[in-house]
């Protein structure tokens, strides 16, 4: 059997669609599976259970980077044609039998959302696949000792990024005598080109207790070293999903971007959003390039709660208030 899976350009929504990937490869063992995606989300899919190739969609003018697709994947008959971008790619290849993702709700999650593809409720949750070198290279990152509190600083628009000296305040809260991660190690992660996003949380960040990872992880070595942390916390981004994919507590910091489409997945997941609501951030001089963090009305206490209560939950403690999902 043979199954063509197209999904997204943007990590997080990339991450999101595993869910549904997964679904598949239950429901049809010995599937061989090509998956077409953006080329920063690629990486996601090279450990898939049945995969055959991954196809990388570079983003073109007039939409021209469909072309190439179109040529691979007319030179076979398909089973199964899975389009989430609702192109018409499905339409136009000879196939057994097409799913289509059609405009979202607003107000429903996205993996809800997904798994109304094919009738799921429970819709199946976001998981990653990982390969011994992504297991062996996260090890010799982060060293056995004590636990990681793991945070992602960055976001790729300067709106939705909390100050990194909020960060650095949250963080040395929870690993202080007496926090929830007291003497824990702070692993920073972001991308090579994010780093002076997270200089400031770096030089904070007492020498010996911090483990720098800006720019020294691909998607799945990041996913495997997440997966040994105890708490993850960061803004609304695809390390956010790739945290909460990889099963691991995680708290999502939101603003400005649609909470209730994107909020982390998973059993163990919370968020915490600024006071502010999304549609009062935007003010008549806002750009998305030149603008400051839309993000100061999430103070580091209201993070700080987030945390605990999200951590007591992990822990199977009882919660003493609500807070995010």
């Amino acid at each position: 059997m043979h199954i063509l899976f197209v999904t997204a350009t943007r990590i997080g929504d990339a991450v999101l669609s595993t869910g549904l990937l997964s679904h598949l490869v239950e429901r049809f063992p010995g599937a061989r599976l090509t998956i077409a995606a953006g080329p920063v989300a690629a990486p996601l899919f090279e450990a898939v259970p049945g995969l055959a190739e991954v196809l990388v969609l570079r983003k073109r003018r007039w939409r021209l980077h469909w072309l190439p697709l179109y040529a691979r994947a007319a030179a076979r008959r398909w089973d199964l044609v899975v389009d989430l971008r609702g192109s018409a790619l499905a339409w136009i290849v000879r196939a057994g039998e097409r799913r289509v993702m059609a405009k979202g709700d607003p107000c429903e999650h996205r993996v809800r959302q997904l798994g109304r593809l094919f009738g799921l409720d429970p819709p199946p949750s976001p998981v990653l696949w990982t390969a011994p070198n992504h297991e062996r290279a996260a090890n010799a990152l982060v060293r056995p000792g004590p636990p990681v509190l793991a945070i992602g600083p960055a976001a790729n628009w300067r709106g939705k990024q909390w100050r990194a000296e909020r960060f650095a305040e949250l963080a040395r809260r929870l690993t202080a005598a007496g926090g929830p991660l007291a003497g824990a190690r702070i692993a920073v992660l972001a991308a090579a080109h994010e780093r002076a996003q997270a200089e400031p949380l770096l030089a904070a960040s007492a020498p010996g207790g911090v483990i720098d990872l800006v720019g020294r992880t691909d998607l799945l070595t990041a996913a495997a070293v997440l997966r040994c942390s105890s708490l993850f916390i960061g803004n609304d981004t695809g390390l956010m999903h790739i945290a909460a994919a990889a099963g691991t507590p995680t708290l999502g910091l939101f603003g400005p971007s649609p909470v209730e489409q994107y909020a982390p997945w998973g059993e163990c997941t919370a968020f915490v959003r600024t006071a502010l609501p999304p549609d009062t951030l935007f003010g008549s001089g806002y750009h998305h390039r030149t603008t400051d963090t839309l993000m100061d009305s999430l103070s580091v206490d209201m993070a700080e709660a987030a945390a605990r209560q999200l951590w007591r939950r992990a822990a199977g403690e009882p919660a003493l208030a609500s807070a995010g999902r």
